[in-house]
């Protein structure tokens, strides 16, 4: 009987990201897909979601708009981030169109949100097919990624580099001690860059390229070891109009993006200043831990280490550490107190 109803109700695991989102289903990553939607603005129907809709994105005509539901981590556009939910889900049983079984999700979100967003996030959930909906911040998601024990008397400082915000968390006994969310991550760093190729080369890029750039030869300080080669970048000249190329070094872009970085800088401090003294001497011991995409621009942790004096440790697949912690908190829901249950 019980796998009757194992059948019929499915756990999956959800890092409802800014820029992608991650699906965790019996331990395996099923969807791992940008986060945006490309609507048909005369009927309002979805034509694409994910890839193919970031493929559409800034190349649209005037019948087809792509949103990106979630801004700085938090849902923007409501009726968009439902939509997108229920497609992704949908690829899950993509053989299986007749069958959609009973969810259980435990979905993360920044621990800096209202309890309006938190709210948000439930509804788009639920509508989306979820019939259990569980909460959980991401850099306690983050810190069961990267295999802390968190239920440990034992402080570890998470500091996880989104797309649209950086959480940074002291996590002890199961629980966030004191945290600390801005709203400047991997979103910001592209914006930055898309504003350097304007002002120093004369250069309109697009958000895709500017993305492009960042991940080719990104990077956190003007001296790093193994650099990346110079990147051709492609826009369009703001004196004549014409198309043209620049080729851009990674110490340009650590100047582009020296500011933001800065902004982070200071907010892992403020961070370690709330910290309780017995805690502060464990995260001494253990150092900080990094996940999230931002966490691989080249020579952050180097340069937070110096920042900070202590030793800065990357998650070993950073990009799905928050994702993978949610997969191991929905297998063991009743050990976790900390999950958030509507």
């Amino acid at each position: 009987m019980a796998s009757l109803f194992g059948f019929l109700q499915q756990d999956i695991a959800i890092d409802l990201g800014t820029a992608n989102t991650i699906i965790i289903h019996n331990d395996k990553v099923v969807v791992d897909e940008p986060s945006i939607v490309a609507v048909d603005r005369m009927t309002g129907k979805v034509i694409a979601v994910g890839r193919i809709a970031q493929q559409m994105h800034g190349k649209t005509h005037e019948n087809i708009k792509t949103i990106r539901p979630l801004k700085d981590g938090v849902i923007a556009d409501f009726n968009a981030a439902e939509s997108m939910i229920r497609e992704m889900v949908r690829m899950l049983y993509s053989g299986k169109k007749w069958f959609t079984p009973a969810l259980r999700m435990v979905i993360c979100i920044p621990s800096g949100i209202t309890p309006v967003e938190q709210r948000a996030v439930r509804d788009s959930a639920e509508h989306a097919g979820g019939k259990e909906v569980y909460l959980l911040h991401e850099p306690m998601a983050a810190a069961i990624g990267i295999g802390i024990d968190v239920e440990e008397p034992m402080g570890n400082l998470i500091v996880d580099i989104g797309g649209g915000t950086t959480d940074i968390a002291v996590i002890a006994l199961g629980g966030i001690v004191c945290d600390n969310s801005i709203r400047v991550a991997g979103d910001e760093f592209t914006s930055d860059i898309e504003e350097y190729m304007r002002r120093q080369h004369n250069m309109l890029i697009g958000e895709r390229t500017a993305e492009r750039v960042k991940i080719e030869v990104g990077a956190a300080m003007t001296e790093i070891e193994n650099p990346p080669p110079d990147y051709p970048v492609h826009g369009r000249d703001l004196m004549t109009g014409i198309p043209k190329e620049i080729q851009v070094s990674y110490s340009e872009i650590a100047h582009a993006v020296d500011k933001s970085i800065s902004k982070i800088e200071e907010a892992i401090l403020q961070a370690l200043e709330k910290t309780p003294p017995e805690l502060s001497a464990d995260i001494y011991r253990t150092g900080i831990y990094l996940a999230g995409g931002g966490s691989m621009l080249r020579g952050l942790d180097k340069r937070i280490s110096m920042r900070t004096k202590l030793p800065v440790h990357i998650a070993e697949d950073p990009l799905r550490a928050v994702a993978r912690g949610a997969g191991i908190a929905l297998k063991n829901i009743h050990r976790f107190p900390f999950l958030l249950k509507s």
